[in-house]
């Protein structure tokens, strides 16, 4: 697995001169999964895509694991270019980011969990995200705490709205609305709360919301951190 992923381009092992790149099966394998979801991706299939047999596929790829690791990689590919210095902004538009390449792949979501190899552009992420922060005082384990913060928040509103038509602006809150009708007396504080958000147009921003929080709470940390610094360290 490791090898297929950070390996060199490679061909077949064996047979002639190959007529498909990894990119070109991975790529095969992300159009049925965008279409038909993960469990549809089977090497039979992508081999019928390519116009080949499994077996020749198989001169590629090892089996369906292998397969989808490389999906994943390719399917959310590398992190934004950074714009500017500013950690907050970098990492707003990461998170965005990341966000975009999962709901355009909602099965990548059910790919990316449980004890695997991480590929190059995966990885590529969570350096990003660090590379983010340096400079500024947090420590090497916060940094990551950081990455995976923001990466568990991004995949869990992904998650929730996956499927879902991308102009489907408030399509949750309009679900938890539709339940709460007519049954107030129940859900007395659900039903203010959807109300005061209908009223004052604030539906719909969990994801920002969120990472507002999550950022707000790290430049405390920074703050924190700079703070220690200077009273280990007085300035004379």
């Amino acid at each position: 697995m490791e090898k297929l992923l950070w390996g060199p381009p490679a061909g077949p092992r064996r047979g002639p001169r190959p007529a498909f790149t990894l990119d070109d099966i991975a790529r095969a394998g992300i159009a049925i999964a965008d279409s038909d979801g993960l469990a549809a991706v089977t090497m039979q299939r992508v081999a019928d895509q390519l116009g080949v047999t499994k077996m020749a596929l198989y001169r590629y790829v090892p089996g369906k694991a292998e397969l989808v690791a490389l999906m994943l990689d390719i399917g959310i590919g590398g992190p934004p270019a950074r714009d500017g210095d500013d950690w907050r902004t970098a990492l707003d538009a990461w998170s965005h980011a990341l966000f975009a390449a999962l709901a355009a792949h909602p099965w990548a979501l059910e790919a990316a969990v449980g004890a695997r190899v991480i590929g190059p552009n995966e990885l590529g992420w969570m350096e990003a995200a660090v590379a983010a922060l340096g400079g500024t005082g947090l420590r090497g384990a916060e940094m990551l705490d950081v990455a995976a913060t923001l990466a568990g928040h991004v995949r869990s509103l992904a998650q929730q709205t996956a499927g879902m038509p991308a102009d489907a602006e408030g399509a949750l809150e309009e679900g938890i609305a539709a339940l709460v009708a007519g049954r107030e007396d129940r859900f007395p504080a659900l039903s203010a709360a959807v109300s005061a958000a209908r009223a004052g147009g604030q539906q719909n921003q969990a994801l920002d919301f969120g990472l507002a929080r999550i950022l707000d709470g790290v430049a405390t940390l920074i703050a924190e951190r700079a703070a220690d610094a200077t009273s280990t360290h007085p300035v004379p």
